[in-house]
Parts: C-alpha cells; sequence; structure tokens
C-alpha cells in the first residue's frame, strides 16, 4: 500500500460520476430536473447517436447568473439547499449539487445561460477544459434560461464507454426518462429528438381532460381505457392517478409509475401495497400497471437514502403502507359492471388480457351502479334449486319469450348484464343487453359471488381463535423475539399468541382456528419477517383468504350443470352487486363483452 495522497479533483468527480453518470439517460434525468427546478415549462432534449455524441436540453428557466456559472460546475454547489434543516424539507428534486461537476468530468461540456438578473441582456458561456477543469466564460447569445450541451460522453474514461448497450437501447432509456418526467409535470411542454427527428412533441395539459391525453401518450391507450381513476386522502397524505383494471395486467412489471411529491421512485414498499391491493383479483405471474402520485408533507420522506434518489424513507412507513394498500383495495371494489359497460359504451376499447374487452372510468370518479332485475323479479329462485339432471324443462321457451320481450321493450331499463337468453355447453351463459353480447363464465361468477359473501361473513363474525394442544417453540434471531416481544398485542389482534421463553425463542400458544391445518411455524416466521420489514403483516389474511377461495371454489355451481332462465338472471343480479366480480377469485375474468360494432366487424356488415 502506498501512502494517503489527496485525490485530484477530477479524479473526485469522475469517482462521484460512476454513482450519477451511469448512461445517458442518467445525465439526461439529472440535467431535466435541475430545469424543473429552476421553474422552466418548455424543455428541449436533442439526441444524436443514442446520447453518446451529444445530450443538449435547452429550458426557459430563471437562468443562472453570470458570477455563478464557473460555480455550478463546482463539486457541492447548489441554490437548492443551505442548512440542515433545509435538508430535512426539501421540496427540489436535485440538492446535492454533484451532478453538472460528475457530468463534466466525464464529458465535454458547454453550458450557456442567462437570467433576468443580468442587466446587459447577454447570456454567458461556461466550459470546463484540462486535468484541473478550469471553467472558461464568454459571453453568448441567449433568451433567458439555460442550455446544456453534453458531447462525446465517457471520451476520457473508455472502461466505462465498453458498458453502454447500442444507440437503440440507450435512447430508449432516454426516451422512457424522459416519458416518466413528462408525467411528473404536466404543466411542461417536453420535444424528445433523437438525429434530428421529431419522437415526442407534449404540449402543456391543464384540465384533467388533458392529462388523461398525455398518460395515454406516454403509457398508450389501452392503458387509459382498461383503468381506473382514484383519488383518496387521509391523514395528512393524499393518492390520486390511474390504476388498470386486474384484466388489464402486463407479463412485466414495466408499465409502473409512481411519484413521491413529484419525484419518481421505486421502492420495495409502495411495490408490496400495491401488490397486495391486487392480490385476489389478479391473475398468477401477472403484473398491474399504475401511474400513481403519492403527496404528503416534504419533512415526512427521506429523500437523501440512494445515489440516483431513486429510493426514498417513509418517517411512517406503516401509515403510509396502509393508506396504499386500502386505497387501491377499494378504488378496485368498487368497480363494478354497470361502470365498465358505461365506459365500454363511450370507449368501445378492448383490453390486453386474452378475452375480454374492459374500459376506463370515468375521469369524475366512480359511477353509480344501474339497478338490475331483482331476485324477486327473477321469480324468486336462486341458482341452487331445481333438477339438473339435463332434462329439457318445457319451462324454458315461455321464459325465454319473456326475455326477449324485456329486451325489446322501448322504455325498459335493461341492467348492465343485460338479461341471459341460453346457455351454452352447461359452462357459459350468453346475455343481452341493449349494446350487444355478454358471454359470462357461470362457475368463476359465482365462484367470486360466495368468495366475498364468506369473507363478509368471516369479518363479521371477527377472528376466531383456537389454543394450540401442545404449544409450538420456535428458535427465532433475537430481532425476531424482540419483535414477537414489542408487537404482542398486534400480533394478538392477527390471532396469533406468542409468548417469549429465551432470548432466540418463543412459544405459539394460539392461532386462528380456520388455519388449523396450515404449517404453524413457516406462517408464524413469515408474519414476524413482515412486520419487521412493512410494520405489518397481512399473511393472516392471506392465509385465511386462500382458504376461504378453496371452499367456495368447491361450493360454487359446477360446469355441465343446466340453469333456468331465471336461475342465470339471479347469477348475473348477484355479479351486478358483488365487489371485484370481473375476475374470478384467482384473476381470471368471468365475463366479456361484444359490442354490435364489435360484432359487425366480425361479420364485415356494412363493409
Amino acid at each position: 500500500m502506498s501512502r494517503i495522497n489527496l485525490l485530484s479533483q477530477r479524479l473526485a468527480n469522475q469517482i462521484a460520476a460512476g454513482e450519477v453518470v451511469e448512461r445517458p439517460a442518467s445525465v439526461v434525468k439529472e440535467l431535466l430536473e435541475n430545469s424543473l427546478d429552476a421553474g422552466a415549462d418548455k424543455l428541449e432534449v436533442d439526441v444524436e447517436q443514442g446520447g453518446v455524441k451529444l445530450l443538449k436540453i435547452k429550458d426557459n428557466g430563471v437562468g443562472i447568473h453570470k458570477d455563478d456559472l464557473a460555480l455550478a460546475l463546482s463539486r457541492h454547489a447548489t441554490s437548492k439547499i443551505a442548512d440542515l434543516e433545509d435538508l430535512e424539507n426539501i421540496r427540489s428534486l436535485g440538492f446535492r449539487g454533484e451532478a453538472l461537476a460528475s457530468i463534466s468530468s466525464v464529458s465535454r461540456l458547454a453550458m450557456t445561460s442567462r437570467s433576468a438578473e443580468d442587466g446587459d441582456g447577454n447570456g454567458w458561456k461556461v466550459s470546463v477544459e484540462g486535468q484541473e477543469m478550469e471553467a472558461n466564460l464568454s459571453p453568448a447569445a441567449h433568451p433567458q434560461g439555460t442550455t446544456v450541451e453534453v458531447r462525446d460522453l465517457f471520451f476520457n474514461t473508455p472502461a466505462r464507454k465498453k458498458f453502454l448497450k447500442t444507440e437503440k437501447t440507450e435512447f430508449s432509456r432516454i426516451d422512457e426518462v424522459v416519458k416518466r418526467i413528462a408525467l411528473s409535470r404536466f404543466d411542461v411542454m417536453f420535444n424528445l429528438n433523437h438525429n434530428q427527428r421529431a419522437i415526442h412533441n407534449l404540449l402543456p395539459a391543464k384540465s384533467d381532460q388533458e392529462k388523461q391525453r398525455r398518460v395515454g401518450l406516454v403509457c398508450g391507450p389501452a392503458f387509459v381505457e382498461n383503468s381506473v381513476f382514484v383519488e383518496m386522502e387521509s391523514s395528512g397524505l393524499r393518492l390520486w392517478g390511474w390504476v388498470s383494471l386486474p384484466t388489464f395486467s402486463r407479463s412485466q412489471a414495466d408499465l409502473q409509475y409512481f411519484y413521491v411529491n413529484g419525484r419518481i421512485i421505486r421502492d420495495k414498499l409502495v411495490t408490496h401495497a400495491v401488490k397486495q391491493a391486487y392480490r385476489d383479483v389478479l391473475f398468477h405471474g401477472r403484473h398491474p400497471a399504475y401511474v400513481l402520485y403519492l403527496e404528503l408533507a416534504p419533512s415526512a420522506v427521506d429523500v437523501n437514502v440512494h445515489p440516483t434518489k431513486h429510493e426514498v424513507r417513509f418517517r411512517d412507513s406503516r401509515l403510509v403502507h396502509d393508506f396504499l394498500f386500502s386505497s387501491l383495495h377499494k378504488a378496485l371494489a368498487a368497480v363494478k359492471p354497470s361502470d365498465q359497460m358505461l365506459a365500454a359504451h363511450s370507449q368501445g376499447a378492448a383490453g390486453e388480457f386474452p378475452g375480454s374487452n374492459y374500459s376506463q372510468q370515468s375521469d369524475s370518479g366512480f359511477v353509480g351502479r344501474q339497478e338490475g332485475l331483482s331476485l324477486a323479479d327473477s321469480g324468486g329462485q336462486t341458482y341452487f334449486s331445481g333438477d339438473r339432471s339435463g332434462a329439457v324443462n318445457p319451462n324454458h321457451v315461455q321464459q325465454q319469450m319473456e326475455t326477449y320481450a324485456r329486451l325489446q321493450a322501448d322504455d325498459a331499463e335493461v341492467p348492465p348484464l343485460g338479461y341471459a337468453i341460453a346457455q351454452l355447453h352447461g359452462i357459459y351463459i350468453l346475455a343481452q343487453n341493449k349494446e350487444g353480447l355478454i358471454v359470462v363464465d357461470m362457475h368463476a361468477a359465482h365462484e367470486r359471488i360466495t368468495y366475498e359473501r364468506m369473507k363478509t361473513a368471516c369479518e363479521n363474525e371477527e377472528l376466531k381463535m383456537q389454543p394450540l394442544l401442545v404449544p409450538l417453540s420456535i428458535s427465532v434471531s433475537q430481532s425476531e423475539a424482540d419483535c414477537a416481544d414489542n408487537q404482542k398485542k398486534t400480533l394478538l389482534n392477527l390471532g396469533i399468541e406468542l409468548e417469549r421463553v429465551a432470548e432466540e425463542s418463543i412459544i405459539v400458544r394460539q392461532i386462528p382456528s380456520i388455519l388449523r391445518d396450515a404449517n404453524i411455524e413457516q406462517l408464524v416466521r413469515d408474519v414476524l419477517s413482515d412486520v419487521l420489514e412493512y410494520g405489518s403483516s397481512d399473511r393472516i389474511q392471506s392465509h385465511q383468504d386462500e382458504m376461504l377461495s378453496t371452499m367456495a371454489c368447491h361450493g360454487s355451481v359446477r360446469a355441465n350443470r343446466q340453469l333456468s332462465i331465471p336461475e342465470m338472471n339471479a347469477l348475473l343480479r348477484d355479479m351486478e352487486a358483488t365487489e371485484r366480480s370481473g375476475q374470478c377469485n384467482h384473476g381470471r375474468p368471468t365475463w366479456v363483452y361484444q359490442s354490435m360494432d364489435e360484432l359487425d366487424k366480425l361479420f364485415l356488415r356494412g363493409q
């Protein structure tokens, strides 16, 4: 080992660049955030050769004073914070003062700016050269605002340049950064050009309709057409944005945008809360899509926990987790067939999930459910009664005639899922409403109805506990034992009674009665792990729901069971009144819809 030496300014900046400047997209992110902090409402991004040859960002912000231009390229030089109190209450996107110095150490950087305070009306240009990165200042014509040009990225660090991907890949990452930031500021105009070709021209969006249009341009129209607008506020937290219907799911988590006070993040606490909200409505292996905005006091979140500021730490993580989960859980539960059908009439668009057609919610919130045919109107029958031997019922013809009469009556109000007209292969119910055809998987639909009723019954009767005949001793870590000791009351509310008997040992005395056949030791370990990481656990609820789901599956009407017309209509009316009835317990769709226009296209009518 050689003796300790003081690193040169250039080398120190290049080391810092290893954290801040990973690839061209990282440079674009840092510079765009600087422009937004400067109050810009118009941003132009020019890229050449995937950002390796040139990155040019021009804004119309407040600009940089002539005397501050050279200082702006120094390490830890910023106008956004001055003392520790500012660091604990950050409202800007940047605050460390590292980005420009790091970028200039691995590229040829020039910055031209004019501030409103420059009395002569001229702009000034600063560039850095040489080993000591001396700043050269010269006058330059420029409107108010700042332009930063970054040329030949990593020209002096060839090892870093080798890790870059193809031009197409690097530009796609720049494109993704611009789209993410464009979703964070609807009031700002964004222009993106690559190799002198226009890629995006996003105009400012002020009205709700314009905001939704920008979301559609960035995330695709299918997302907007298959999403629900949510807006919730509680305990100093506000959540708003768009979440996809469960049937519009993705094979990858590539359409998930979450913002905290305007800053895009990817946080495991947030991901966990969203995942749990979709738990029993999402098909296995699929991922939800969402564009969500969380607003809270800046002092309640620490954004200085990650070099690229992609992660944050909440002061009260349990409060945030529970708020996100409950808000999204309620929003998804509130989606009824009537809402989806109303949106389908206005949009007429198809979803991504195979075999399903769903459309977006109204922007103004959740639409009230249309009242359909009651069980009394359907003859007072249910879909459990009668002989299901498969024999033809002579009353079916009369029942079908009455259904057709209802559908043809001009003044009749037809419910969202319409009226049943036939049963196909003992599996599917064919129903007709005013606008088209609805096909229902009767087993999947009845499974969801039964499942929701069983969950409600369990909640109303509260959690029943069962003492273990022989208490179970479990060896755990000291932190887990401390958690079991400190969170005894919380765990008891979940139905688990634990007692600490040693530094690294606990005893399980009682568990929820419905989980008596579960792997108790693994369950307790998982619950303690969740409480340690998230401040709470839904393992008990998850296991209980899994068992109720299995019971609901076995207790639902089976395939190849013949139903009468009134029984099929009773099932349709129950679906309209049941939460999450668009999916079965396993996330599969329970019904699909084809409008008359879509059916006409299939048969080339009118062409």
